[in-house]
Parts: structure tokens; sequence; C-alpha cells
């Protein structure tokens, strides 16, 4: 039932758990439980319920232009705008994905994977989207879950078996860096595609615990950050990586780069890290009261925005590094 009845709309919606927050345009875009989506237009001053078709908790929200995004998250759930977040529409659901894996099925275990699929039922959540462009795109999410559309998500077709990922671990986010597309996950896994998302090979990485995000510098460096703290950086690609200080145990959850071109991290307990020098190191910005977040974004005016399970929070300025 809740893939076909629209969120609830509520009062107390600004308070729900918020799970990622974007920019669209000048437009600042949340969404999270229930299928809540936020709006606001004043940069993270006062924000307002959209109307949304489903009732899931949504945990992904990119936009390539001002008025068209998508929004991806739990029961294989993929919605589109094009009025800048405003509507909604559905353009994905785990029952079609499941059905969708069962049509593409070319091998045996491709297709004991879809009829497992659709034995569970759409259980299984999308945890990040990534569009190079307003046609081509990615989801990917839990147990392997990737899924491809070339057509701006009109049509999604099964791409598990282009990524090695024999273990089917979850993934947990996409990212692109140049002409390259990185996908980071569970047990250390990272990918990389260098042929526009044909193929994802793995790389091998220092690391065995979740990666949960990645960043790209301006430059292509490359961060990835994780479990207890750990980030990790990376000059070529994805070839050989070092460990980056943080100085935090808590999980890192989400990276994004600033307007002046210097990269920041969100742990879990509101801790924001900057990094001036394209992600080699970093160091922790003060901030007044840090709460449990899940996601950042930069408004149009500079503040951050933090969204986490207590709604969306403005923080007053940009936070400068503390002097080490």
């Amino acid at each position: 039932a809740v893939l076909t009845q629209p969120a609830i709309q509520s009062a107390k919606a600004g308070a729900a758990a918020m799970l990622a927050v974007t920019r669209a345009g000048k437009r600042l875009v949340a969404v999270g439980e229930r299928g809540i989506v936020l709006l606001s237009d004043d940069d993270g001053v006062h924000w307002r319920q959209a109307a949304t078709p489903v009732q899931v908790s949504l945990a992904a929200v990119q936009f390539v232009t001002p008025e068209l995004g998508w929004a991806a998250g739990h029961l294989g759930v993929v919605l589109r705008t094009t009025d800048g977040g405003r509507t909604w529409t559905r353009q994905l659901d785990g029952v079609q994905a499941a059905a969708a894996m069962a049509r593409a099925a070319a091998t045996p275990d491709a297709a004991r994977a879809a009829a497992q699929m659709q034995e569970d039922g759409p259980d299984k959540p999308f945890l990040d989207l990534h569009f190079t462009d307003e046609r081509n795109g990615y989801a990917v999410g839990a147990y392997n879950l990737l899924f491809r559309t070339t057509d701006g998500g009109a049509s999604w077709q099964p791409w598990q078996e282009h990524a090695a990922n024999p273990k089917s671990l979850h993934l947990y986010a996409m990212r692109a860096a140049g002409a390259a597309l990185y996908v980071a996950g569970e047990q250390g896994t990272l990918l990389r595609s260098l042929d526009g998302g044909a193929s994802f090979e793995a790389l091998a990485t220092p690391y065995k615990g979740s990666y949960f995000g990645l960043l790209a510098a301006p430059g292509g460096e490359l961060v990835a950050y994780g479990l207890r703290g750990n980030a990790w950086w990376s000059g070529d690609q994805g070839r050989s990586w070092r460990q980056v200080e943080t100085g935090l145990q808590q999980s890192l959850t989400a990276g994004i780069v600033l307007a002046d071109g210097s990269l920041a991290l969100l742990s879990q307990g509101g801790d924001i890290l900057l990094s001036r020098d394209a992600g080699r190191t970093f160091a922790r910005a003060p901030v007044s009261q840090p709460l449990p977040a899940a996601a950042l974004a930069q408004a149009a005016d500079g503040a951050l925005i933090v969204a986490g399970l207590r709604g969306v929070q403005r923080l007053p300025s940009s936070p400068q590094q503390k002097t080490p």
C-alpha cells in the first residue's frame, strides 16, 4: 500500500527524519521518511512539504537542472520531478525492478537472483543515485542492486551483471570524477568504470570496513569515507590510497564540494570536517550544537544545511576550519 498511497501532508513534516538534501538551482530539497519531501526557497530558513506519490522512506536526491531531478529510496522506489520538486511521479519500484531482472536474466545465476527478488517482494532499498545528464543515470542499493537508465528514467535496466561484485555486497554511493564513475559499498567495496558505465571493475582498497560515500575534488582527487571516521584519499583514480586523519570515531555519512572548491565531510554525530587541499587533510569546523546527521548541502547564500533525525538544520554561516 505504501507504494501507491501519497505521502500524508502534515504540519509536523519539518521535524521528520530527513536522509538526504541537495540544491535545485537556488531551491533546497530534502527527502526522508514516509515519502516526505521538504522544499525551501529562502536558503533553509523555512520549509514546506511537497506532494509525493509514495509513503516509503527516500534516501537519495539529485537534480541535474533547477527543475529536473530524481529521488530514490526503500522498496526499490525511484521518483522524478520536472518542476523543481513541487510534484513527483513514480518511475520504478521493487516489483517492477524484480520483473525487469527476470526479463533480462541471461545466466542461471541471474535467473536465480531475479526469482529470489520476486519471492522476497519489494523489500530492497535504493540507497543512492547518480545522473550524469538529463537522460543517463544509475540507482544503487542493497545486495548489489544496480539499475541504469538511458532515457531519463522512462525505463530502467538491471545492471548488476556489469559490476564486479560477486558477493552481492551493499552499494551505498555513486559519484563521477571526470570521465570515471565510482561506486562505494560495504566491506571495502570500491568499483570504478572507465568506459561510461558499461562495466565496473573492483579496486583494491586498504580498508575492509564499509564506505558510505565518495567525494571528487575539482582536480579529480577522490576521498572515500565511511565507518568509524575512516577516510581515504587517492590522487590517481583509485589505483592507490592513503588514510586521511579525521580525529573522529563516528561514521562519516555525507560529503560535498563547497562553492569555493573546498571539501566538507559530515559525521553521524553532526561534526563537520573541512579540507582546503583537495582532501589530503581535514580539520574540524566549530559547530555550536552538533545533532544526529545524515546529509549535507550548501545553500545559495553559502550556509551549510544539515539533514538528520530531527529534520533540517541551517548553520548560520559556512564554518571555518579550526587552526591546528
